[in-house]
């Protein structure tokens, strides 16, 4: 297992593996990962962070949009699997986050995902500095 499947202070979700998630085969459709681990985030925000997420949003109208996405597929999960998904924060920037991302079944790596997030003004639509509270709670999630 590798160390994004090991970091510690992990923030980690299990999963069932639907229908509507997969392909004719019976295996995730790759881009369903992307909804999975999107809400994944959505999650830990709410629930890890202590920050909720449709408040982060709506009434404070700060964005995490994905700036940078990079995926590794390792093995194909099926219709019917519980998988655990699970991410920790890498690196925390003026304005960014990068995470570590991954989903796992047991011990068997399925996808791995290095992702960078970025705190916006969702009036305006640029850049802002990660809000203090937010930075607070994200540090206990922090790798390494």
């Amino acid at each position: 297992m590798n160390s994004i499947m090991t970091a510690p202070h992990r923030f980690e979700r299990n999963t069932l593996v639907r229908f509507s998630h997969c392909d004719p085969a019976g295996i995730v459709f790759f881009p369903q990962y992307l909804v999975m681990f999107n809400n994944l985030v959505e999650d830990w925000v709410t629930e890890g962070l202590g920050i909720s997420y449709a408040d982060l949003v709506g009434r404070r109208r700060i964005g995490l949009p994905t700036v940078s996405l990079n995926c590794e597929f390792r093995a194909v999960s099926n219709m019917g699997d519980e998988v655990t998904l699970g991410l920790s924060v890498e690196r925390i920037g003026t304005s960014s986050i990068r995470l570590a991302l991954g989903c796992r079944h047991g011990l068997e790596e399925r996808v791995r995902v290095q992702q960078v997030l970025v705190t916006t003004s969702l009036e305006t639509h640029r850049a802002i500095p990660i809000p203090d509270d937010l930075r607070d709670a994200m540090a206990k999630f922090q790798s390494r």
